[in-house]
């Protein structure tokens, strides 16, 4: 009985992992529906594995429940994501704010080599055109992970994965719809007052990072964030 669960469960999460790479990847589109028996045909389990795949996907903000019980990509204009925007525009700020604060010469280290690797690394490959690349997606992720590290509270970046996961679909379908979006410079920013120990800055230009996605979904992009200037003299770079 136990091997038949633990079977079940690498299956499941076989399937899990199958399924977010697809949605994350353009294979389902915004407000498709996620039919139980055509997966489980296509992926050559039981209906059983891929219900708790798709369970799990809900947790991710990958996949919603349909007033019918089935299951659905998430519209990207639904207010939820706006949701998603205001709870990270709440939460990450704070903990950005935690971590100018607390962060060591180690934190400091991680976000200089991260930022670095997201600034070298291409948007866009040949082969994946539409959607930002895998190896750019990771980058942004560890960089934006790294700069919050140094908050020391596990919890709240347990919370931040959380958030993220569930805003990362609505952030690649922005990515394509504004091509003109200058995020390196957004990224450029965090980082420059990050390392300046300015954290009311910090805050405010990750403030303003977050909301450009949401807005972009709305169609309402403004082009660059409005922030105010740079304080140079602070920048220990």
């Amino acid at each position: 009985m136990a091997a038949e669960e633990s079977c079940k469960r690498m299956l499941s999460e076989q399937v899990h992992a199958r399924l977010h790479a697809a949605i994350l990847h353009g294979g389902y589109v915004p407000g498709q529906a996620l039919k139980p028996q055509q997966i489980a045909a296509a992926q050559g389990t039981s209906l059983a594995v891929v219900r708790e795949a798709l369970v799990r996907l809900v947790g991710d903000g990958l996949a919603e429940r349909l007033p019918n019980r089935g299951f659905a990509v998430p519209e990207c204009s639904d207010r939820r994501w706006q949701e998603i925007t205001e709870a990270r525009q709440t939460v990450e700020p704070a903990m950005l704010r935690m971590a100018v604060t607390r962060g060591d010469l180690e934190w400091e280290g991680r976000v200089r080599a991260t930022h670095h690797l997201l600034s070298r690394t291409p948007v866009h490959t040949p082969d994946e055109d539409e959607f930002p690349s895998d190896a750019w997606s990771v980058a942004h992720h560890d960089f934006h992970h790294a700069l919050l590290s140094g908050c020391g509270n596990p919890v709240l970046l347990e919370q931040f994965e959380r958030l993220w996961t569930a805003s990362e679909l609505v952030r690649r379908w922005s990515t394509q719809r504004n091509p003109g979006r200058d995020v390196a410079t957004e990224h450029r920013r965090l980082e420059r007052a990050a390392l300046a120990r300015d954290a009311d800055r910090a805050a405010e230009v990750l403030t303003a990072h977050l909301g450009l996605t949401a807005a972009a979904l709305a169609d309402e992009y403004p082009g660059p964030a409005p922030v105010t200037p740079e304080h140079t003299s602070r920048d220990h770079r």
